[in-house]
């Protein structure tokens, strides 16, 4: 029997009235007495009755009410008991990989392409490497996806693919128009950033590492999104994985200024708990989709790291 046809029956009795059982569960008053001709036709008795104060219920109604309810009571366990079977994959990312990479992963994943096994409801949560490295570290999330600053911690890991890296800024900044940005360049360029810890930020700590003296101090612009229109109007210059500006480049809002040494790509790497539990068969689904979606190729030899473990 419809567990809705109940409802409308029990609140009926609750209220004492057709149109203000109705208001309770928001619907329109025909709705809810087709719900109760439907459950009078599969009892073949009458439960309600309309009075000149509202409804009441028949004799067969009133023996009918204790049942109704349990049922009701049964139909709320069945369904709490069946959502908390199903396992929950906590998924930590950069605003940039958040945002423009892994929805493609999630989308294909609700769409089959994990297998039968990866049954698992998908949370995301964005925030920069390190508090994604402390959830992950306290059990607060399952997969973490960052940009590999040469880092090392604890627990299973494995690079999922490599991300082209780009200097960007806008078509009015001053080094717009060079054939080629030398490292003097850069020295004397005002570094954009979204804040400590994000993307942008790990890519500029990687270059300047490699650089003989520090750049200028870096620009928080408190997101990815107010970094590029702080660059397209050419405050600065910043350094992004082409994919967080691909869009920007192709429309004209942001150019890409050509590195006399450029900063080679960047590896997209995965770090997971050592055991998700009945999430497993889906995280290790997740895995195997960011390595198919990222076809970017590995990094020259001369580049390369130690390669992290895999899955």
């Amino acid at each position: 029997m419809d567990s809705r046809y109940l409802r409308a029956f029990v609140t009926v009795a609750e209220t004492g009235g057709i149109s203000a059982a109705a208001e309770r569960l928001g619907y329109a008053q025909s709705s809810l007495s087709a719900q109760l001709r439907r459950l009078e036709q599969e009892l073949g008795v009458t439960v309600v009755v309309r009075t000149s104060t509202g409804a009441s219920l028949t004799d067969a109604g009133r023996r009918l009410l204790p049942y109704a309810r349990e049922a009701l009571v049964i139909d709320e366990r069945m369904r709490s008991a069946a959502a908390a079977s199903r396992p929950r994959l906590r998924i930590g990312a950069p605003e940039t990989l958040a945002g423009e990479w892994l929805p493609d992963i999630v989308t294909a994943l609700d769409y089959g392409a994990g297998g039968p096994d990866a049954d698992a409801e998908i949370s995301v949560v964005v925030g920069p490497r390190e508090r994604l490295a402390e959830q992950l570290a306290a059990g607060e999330l399952d997969l973490a996806f960052h940009f590999d600053d040469g880092s090392r911690t604890a627990g299973p890991s494995a690079v999922v693919g490599h991300e082209d890296v780009v200097l960007v800024t806008g078509p009015a900044h001053p080094l717009a128009g060079a054939a080629e940005v030398t490292e003097a360049d850069v020295l004397a360029a005002e570094f954009l950033v979204a804040e400590p810890g994000c993307s942008s930020a790990v890519l500029y700590d990687r270059l300047s590492r490699d650089l003989p003296a520090r750049t200028r101090a870096a620009t928080a612009a408190g997101s990815l999104p107010a970094l590029r229109r702080l660059a397209a109007h050419g405050r600065g210059v910043a350094l992004l994985p082409r994919l967080a500006v691909v869009r920007d480049l192709e429309d004209g809002g942001l150019v890409d200024l050509p590195m006399a040494t450029p900063a080679g790509p960047v590896a997209i790497e995965a770090r997971w708990r050592r055991d998700p539990g009945q999430a497993e068969p889906t995280l290790r689904a997740v895995l195997r989709l960011a390595r198919r979606h990222t076809t970017q190729l590995p990094p020259p030899a001369a580049l390369r790291r130690t390669p992290a473990r895999t899955a």
